[in-house]
């Protein structure tokens, strides 16, 4: 798998999406923005606890 993003950057781009009003759904984001996907799920167990920290749930 290759990981481009730390975790501190996942956090950053999903607070991005939520500030710029893209929905930060998991099915969305998987098709929008693939490369945040892989690296959120390889930093946290799963994708809501992504938002979790992105403290958007």
């Amino acid at each position: 798998m290759d990981i481009t993003l730390q975790a501190d950057e996942v956090i950053n781009r999903i607070r991005q999406l939520q500030s710029n009003g893209a929905t930060v759904s998991k099915k969305q984001v998987k098709q929008s923005d693939p490369e945040l996907m892989r690296n959120a799920l390889f930093h946290f167990p799963s994708w809501d606890h992504a938002l979790k920290n992105a403290e958007l749930l």
